[in-house]
This record gives structure tokens, sequence and C-alpha cells, in this order.
């Protein structure tokens, strides 16, 4: 299972530069307010500019990151942006390495990935293979946690196969059903496009909605 994910992990890396040169520069994603070449420029300042990727997750740094990924989409251009990503991070990064290019990557660029897949018109999911599935589950179950922490109310996150976990504690409680792939996007704050059903009493519902996630 490790090495397919590993496989994964460059597999998705690679389908998300091909798509990524076949849509162009100015396609639109998920990201609100980025194109294409926003979110390659994103891509390589987060695996190869340290300074400039603190943005991403400390807020008042943000401005810094933008700055830099506007130089970069100058400096560069986007084909060779988009070559940038795919020939990976430089060699002096840790991502490099198979265990750490799976835990930092495979979410990030299936994510992103569908980010631009699921932006454009007639998009399907994808049916992804079981150990994909459960390597999501495992990132569900522990990282909701997080991601869900800004929830008003409980929320149990369900597989169809019938596993459930809670990763919010509160009364009322909303149940998030669907495959973990699809779960990881909706925690991730795609909630307009992941596939997924959402029960149990209508406040909660109403509540889970309405709620912010993700980082």
């Amino acid at each position: 299972m490790t090495d397919q994910l590993e496989v994964t992990a460059r597999t998705e890396r690679r389908a998300l530069a091909d798509l990524l040169d076949s849509v162009g520069p100015d396609a639109p994603t998920l990201c609100a307010g980025w194109s294409t070449a926003d979110l390659a420029a994103h891509l390589v300042i987060r695996e190869s500019d340290p300074l400039g990727a603190a943005g991403i997750m400390i807020t008042p740094l943000a401005g810094r990151t933008r700055a830099r990924m506007d130089a970069l989409i100058e400096r560069l251009g986007y084909d060779r942006l988009v070559d940038r990503f795919r020939q990976g991070p430089p060699s002096w990064s840790p991502v490099r390495f198979g265990a750490v290019d799976r835990a930092a990557n495979t979410g990030e660029f299936f994510v992103h990935h569908e980010d631009v897949r699921r932006a454009q018109p007639d998009w399907e999911r994808r049916q992804l293979p079981a150990a994909l599935e459960d390597f999501f589950w495992r990132r569900v179950t522990s990282g909701g946690r997080f991601l869900f922490r800004r929830a008003a109310v409980g929320v149990l996150v369900s597989r169809p196969e019938g596993e459930t976990v809670r990763v919010r504690r509160g009364e009322p409680t909303a149940v998030l059903e669907g495959p973990p792939s699809e779960l990881m996007l909706y925690m991730f704050g795609r909630k307009g496009v992941a596939q997924v059903d959402l029960r149990g009493p209508a406040a909660a519902v109403e509540s889970l909605v309405h709620a912010p996630l993700g980082v």
C-alpha cells in the first residue's frame, strides 16, 4: 500500500501538471479569486520558497506570499511555471523523499487537482483505488478534528461502508457521509462540489452548511 501511495503522489503531480497545461493560465479554479496561473504559482512557492510560503498558513503574511506568486508568474511565465511544478521540489527539499512526499502531497495534490477539474464544465467524480480512499479516511478522521474546529455543532463523518467517527463534539450533531475523498474535499472547504450526504437535526445541518471549514 505504501508503494502505491507514493506512486499516487507522483501520479497526481503529473496529472495536475498536464491538466494545467491543457486548460491554460486563465482557467477558473475552485480557489476563490485564483486562476490556474495563481494555483500553479502557489504549488511552486509551497515547496520551493519557505519564506514565501509562510503566508499560506499565517494570515498576516499572506500579502508576502501573494507578492511572491505574482513575481514568479511574471518571471517564469505560465508554461515554465507548470514545468517547474511537474519537475518536483528542489534537491534540498525533504519532500523529495517518498514517505514525506506521500504525507505532504497526496492530499494536497488531490484537492488541487479537483480544484481545476471541478471548475470546468461536465466533470465527473473519479473512481480512486481502495488504498487511496483508506489513506484519505485516516486523514479525515485525524485532520477533521482541526478542520471542523470552527463548526458550532457536533460532527460525525461516515463512510458508505458504515464506519463512523466523531470529529467534533457537541449537540446537536450533523452526520457527513460519503467516500473519504469527497469528505476530504468538503472539510477543505469545497462544499459546493463535494459529493456527500448531510443529515441530522435541521439546526445541525444548517449550521454545518454555513460553518467556515479548512485551515
